[in-house]
């Protein structure tokens, strides 16, 4: 089978599935093109409200596909970074589901979802330092910005491998399930995440990022939306509510380079 990404939708989840399984998932030049588009085109779709990413069979993602290195030296680090902030501009919540091995670009990929759950067997490592690659500044900061500076430079100093339980414990991992319950527990959550209000979560991504210059757009959102009415009716009226605002068309990916 030729190295592809997979998609999929399903009661309002998208998932996007890394399969390149003769290596271990390792993103080729053309899997790193075919990200950002694919990702524009799940952002504006009205049916999808969660992202899941994944990889194929028992692992993640192994990084990028070294032979690609040699073909065409710096240009795969440069897709990787088009890649890592199409995926961080996400208007939507995206959560990495980790098996096994999550190296590399592969954790380049996961660092840029919003959330992080792994098997107790994953395994996370960032090598440019066992390539003599510099890290790109972005993903560095991105990086320490989620696991702290000292992991930050462990993992990179280094290029070794950390466990699931100690990802856990730096903040690089939300959660860690019991071999075998990962599937169920995504499942749940992706549930729970599709019934909030996607206007509450796509603003809360921006903001958390650090975007200071977007609330009145926002607050111009909010009033036009419907969904504040909608949480406050289902509320006194003891249901769940049924939250209608979606991405508007054309700001699928604000302020993505």
């Amino acid at each position: 089978m030729e190295p592809q990404l997979r998609q999929a939708v399903a009661d309002g989840v998208a998932t996007v599935v890394i399969d390149h399984r003769a290596k271990r998932n390792a993103m080729t030049a053309d899997m790193w093109r075919a990200l950002p588009p694919l990702l524009d085109a799940l952002a504006s779709d009205p049916a999808v409200r969660v992202l899941v990413l994944t990889g194929a069979g028992d692992t993640f993602c192994a990084g990028a596909d070294i032979s690609s290195l040699r073909a065409e030296p710096g240009r795969p680090q440069e897709l990787a970074v088009r890649a890592e902030e199409a995926l961080a501009a996400f208007p939507k919540p995206t959560l990495a589901a980790v098996r096994g091995y999550c190296v590399g670009g592969g954790c380049q990929l996961a660092a840029a979802c919003d959330l992080r759950f792994a098997d107790e067997d994953a395994s996370f490592a960032v090598t440019p330092a066992k390539l003599g690659i510099v890290y790109p500044a972005s993903s560095t900061r991105r990086l320490a910005a989620l696991a702290g500076p000292a992991t930050a430079k462990y993992l990179l100093f280094s290029g070794e491998l950390i466990s699931a339980a100690r990802a856990l414990r730096t903040g690089l991992v939300d959660e860690v399930l019991p071999v075998g319950g990962l599937d169920g527990r995504v499942k749940e959550f992706t549930r729970v995440l599709a019934s909030r209000s996607l206007l509450t979560q796509a603003a809360a991504k921006e903001f958390a990022a650090g975007r200071a210059d977007r609330e009145a757009h926002w607050a111009d959102q909010e009033r036009g939306s419907g969904d504040t009415a909608e949480g406050v009716a289902a509320f006194l009226e003891r249901r769940q509510p049924r939250f209608t605002w979606t991405v508007p068309e054309g700001a699928a990916t604000p302020g993505r380079p």
